[in-house]
């Protein structure tokens, strides 16, 4: 037994040197940190810089033969991709020698090319441009590194493309949230002009900048919101129209919230699924558009629509502004009035049969076929064929309660306009 601690003592004599001519433990951390100043790292370095070409033709060809939408850029736009790959690699040479310093940035990787090609190379493009360079610089690291320092040169390239990689989402996400701020500003400057009935070129190329392609139909709803919209609010409003439709323009006038829906789809289902978007009372929506120019009188009609829709207690949620016209006109509006006088009236007084004066005695019986009959000396039948009749010219029934209503204005209107 003595022996046998003996031995084991003198074997951690023999240990002992060992540990001290060690030193103290090294610092934690990357090892690309540390290889820099390390013979290793510094021969390194110079061989990095040395295959600072080798490094962009290889990157150069990876682009060419990974990068479909690099292959379909214009050649100006390449050769500018071109210096924007060399300047990171130029950058990851640069941090490489001093690793304590933060990396470039994506704005200073990008400070050669024109401001144009920022805007046209989105964030995925970007980082599959990072994702290459990276590829590259680990394909080569065992021609490029001393014997020994590969290992630090792969983990220096993933630490550098992670941080380029983190800055670019930040620049992105910086642009993203100037770009949707300028977007609504220039959405509430189209919809305000389109509710004033201002459409002219400068509009309509300011829609277009918008997005809106102009296909198919346009409809134009109006409401109330139930509560003041903030920013966040604001902008899943747009994201739930930009959803419902192919085209979608948000307007938020004061407490009244106006939707441009445009597109192929059934516009009208899609108004159906923004219904939860308004808030309580009425939700009103304009005749159909085909153009801007129409839109922007859809939405006056939609607007007047959504004043005059408490006269109408029983009306349904939405309505359409075209079954509102006598509330319409008991709040002046003219284009209500000319509808009314233009579809029912004009119509009536045109036709033969007698219809007009068949239709007056109806209303002005209280809406019985008899004493109309009797008024007429006609027979009931007559009074009821009459009012078929009354009901395919102007498309309202006068058998119906809400829509005798709308014919009795429309003749009240109608003989206003022939006295003056």
């Amino acid at each position: 037994m003595s022996t046998h601690r003996e031995h084991a003592a003198r074997a951690a004599d023999q240990r002992a040197p060992d540990v001290e001519a060690v030193g103290p433990a090294e610092p934690s951390g990357p090892r690309s940190v540390r290889a820099a100043g390390s013979p290793t790292g510094t021969e390194t370095l110079r061989r990095v810089r040395d295959g600072n070409g080798l490094l962009a033709a290889a990157a150069m060809r990876r682009l060419d033969e990974d990068l479909a939408w690099y292959r379909a850029l214009p050649a100006e736009d390449r050769s500018w991709v071109g210096l924007v790959a060399q300047a990171g690699i130029n950058a990851f040479v640069t941090w490489f020698s001093d690793p304590s310093t933060p990396p470039h940035g994506v704005g200073e990787i990008f400070a050669a090319a024109p401001p144009e090609l920022t805007r046209s190379i989105s964030l995925q493009h970007t980082l599959q441009l990072v994702r290459v360079v990276v590829d590259v610089v680990e394909t080569h690291s065992d021609q490029l590194a001393a014997p020994g320092g590969e290992r630090d040169l792969r983990e220096a390239v993933l630490r550098y493309s992670r941080e380029v990689a983190f800055s670019a989402a930040e620049v992105y996400a910086r642009d993203a949230e100037v770009r949707g701020a300028w977007d609504a500003r220039l959405e509430a400057l189209v919809v305000d002009a389109l509710v004033r009935g201002e459409v002219d070129d400068s509009v309509r190329s300011r829609v277009a900048a918008l997005g809106w392609s102009g296909r198919g139909s346009t409809l134009v709803m109006v409401g109330t919101t139930s509560a003041p919209l903030d920013d966040v609010r604001a902008a899943d409003l747009r994201r739930a129209t930009q959803r419902a439709a192919d085209d979608a323009l948000v307007g938020i006038l004061g407490e009244r919230l106006v939707v441009f829906l445009g597109g192929d789809g059934d516009l009208q289902v899609a108004a159906l699924s923004l219904l939860p978007r308004f808030g309580p009372g009425p939700v009103v929506i304009g005749p159909p558009a085909g153009h801007l120019a129409d839109a922007a009188r859809s939405a006056h009609a939609a607007l007047a629509g959504l004043v005059a829709a408490p006269a109408w207690a029983q009306a349904p949620r939405p309505v359409q502004a075209d079954d509102l016209l006598p509330e319409r006109v008991l709040i002046g509006d003219a284009t209500a009035r000319r509808a009314l006088v233009a579809q029912a009236y004009v119509p009536l007084a045109a036709s033969t049969g007698s219809l007009l004066e068949t239709l007056t005695a109806y209303l002005g019986t209280g809406r019985s076929l008899e004493a109309a009959a009797r008024v007429l000396y006609v027979h009931p039948n007559t009074v009821r064929y009459r009012l078929r009749r009354v009901a395919d010219v102007t498309g309202w029934d006068p058998l119906d309660p809400r829509e005798s209503y709308v014919l009795q204005t429309a003749v009240a209107i109608g003989r206003l306009g022939e006295d003056a």
